[in-house]
């Protein structure tokens, strides 16, 4: 266990110098940074997977504004796994531009746009509280002395001077952001004319420093994993829910999950398939996948998201699942397949309908089938056989439906998470 836990450490601290050493690149007059803390690790507690902004021309608005200029930034988050401090990163991937940061704090969320007195913290990049991140990049913080315990909801408040349009964010946070004029980073409360967002923007993951090495599930998905339906704010998408089972065993569990994610293709973001090598095998500490994609894969082709696409079949989804599979196997991660949910009458009566249709359902019934029973994952979690109405196993089972019948509410995704053996989930622990 010792060497496969010593490379995990290896790798982390490489992509954490890769970000400080980004850091006085672009601030080449900062003093040098803080020394780290006593805790020898650095363990993922958090994650957003980062998404390309979309065009005017897409049926969905990103609910963003233009631009951000002389203004304050403050998004709340929270940690499945604690520790004694923690390191923010910071995303710039798909601007074409440079972002200017002025400024940017940390704190203990105490609702609302408010922080706990006491508690702010000054986040610095390489010494210095400025940073300009090139196009492309990805930046993460000096350490921070700010203990955390487990499920902590953290605010992270970014200025930003300069007019900075949006490039990458993450769109439906299921979280409120705020957003107000001046620079209010320590401000223990804001004005109650700051306006709210629902992206995020900026901030892609947070790491907190632990006695041990990390040890990472990571949730891999479209919006039933992102958490469409589950009431804002309340974390109680389903990964929350299994984060709160998994917090005893110091198990950090990583939500990457993105609204319009699918398999093969990119949508409202690049095709899981693709972002697979960031968001999961780029983890530290990485020990199991759970794969809930394929929805989208299915819905989208022939509705108002994609029009003009031919439909997906089920070998397609199936080959692209065998390819996920050997990426997992091949960087020693465990991975679990999850059944397909059932949608039909999927945003009915929306400008959104047209996800569903018998010949779609078929598909998911092969994928479905195939899922269980070719042996292809190391386990099966079978969210279709409970979600489904056993009278109508095309249908979400009211009970569970948030009222859209694509995605489950907070009693759904509670269920979810319920379902998953955590055994089966780690595997055999690693020698």
């Amino acid at each position: 266990m010792r060497s496969v836990f010593q490379g995990l450490k290896q790798g982390a601290a490489a992509w954490i110098l890769a970000g400080i050493a980004a850091a006085a690149s672009a601030s080449p007059s900062a003093a040098p940074p803080p020394a780290p803390t006593a805790s020898p690790y650095w363990s993922p507690s958090w994650m957003a997977s980062p998404q390309p902004l979309w065009g005017s021309d897409f049926v969905l608005p990103t609910g963003l504004p233009a631009q951000f200029r002389q203004q304050t930034l403050r998004q709340v988050l929270r940690l499945s796994v604690g520790g004694a401090g923690l390191r923010v990163i910071i995303s710039n991937e798909d601007s074409p531009v440079p972002l200017h940061i002025g400024a940017a704090h940390v704190a203990r969320h105490a609702g609302g746009s408010a922080i706990e007195p006491g508690s702010d913290r000054p986040l610095r990049f390489g010494g210095a509280s400025a940073v300009t991140l090139p196009p492309g990049a990805r930046l993460v913080s000096d350490p921070v002395d700010l203990a955390l315990p487990a499920l902590s909801r953290v605010a992270v408040s970014l200025y930003l001077p300069r007019p900075t349009r949006p490039a990458g964010f993450h769109f439906d946070a299921r979280e409120t952001a705020y957003l107000a004029a001046g620079e209010l980073g320590a401000a223990p409360q804001w004005p109650a004319s700051a306006a709210l967002l629902g992206p995020r923007v900026f901030v892609s993951a947070v790491l907190v420093a632990t006695p041990r090495p990390p040890t990472t599930v990571v949730t891999l998905g479209d919006s039933i994993t992102d958490g469409n339906g589950a009431t804002p704010g309340a974390d109680r998408r389903w990964p929350d829910a299994l984060a709160e089972r998994l917090a005893g065993r110091e198990v950090a569990v990583l939500n990457a999950g993105i609204s319009g994610g699918r398999l093969l293709r990119d949508g409202m973001g690049r095709a899981g398939l693709t972002r697979a090598a960031r968001d999961v095998f780029g983890q530290p500490g990485v020990r199991a996948l759970l794969v809930l994609l394929g929805t989208n894969d299915i819905g989208w082709p022939g509705g108002p998201f994609a029009p003009q696409e031919e439909a997906v079949d089920a070998a397609a989804l199936i080959q692209g699942f065998r390819q996920l599979i050997a990426l997992a196997h091949a960087h020693q991660v465990r991975i679990v397949g999850a059944t397909i949910p059932p949608f039909e009458r999927a945003l009915q009566g929306t400008p959104l309908e047209g996800h569903y249709s018998p010949a779609k359902d078929q598909v998911r019934g092969e994928v479905n089938r195939w899922i269980r029973e070719s042996g292809a994952f190391d386990a099966v979690v079978d969210f279709d056989a409970l979600l489904r109405d056993p009278a109508q196993p095309s249908r979400l089972l009211a009970r569970f439906d948030s009222g859209d019948h694509l995605h489950p509410g907070d009693a759904g995704y509670r269920a979810m998470a319920a379902l998953i053996d955590l055994e089966q989930l780690l595997g055999p622990e690693r020698r």
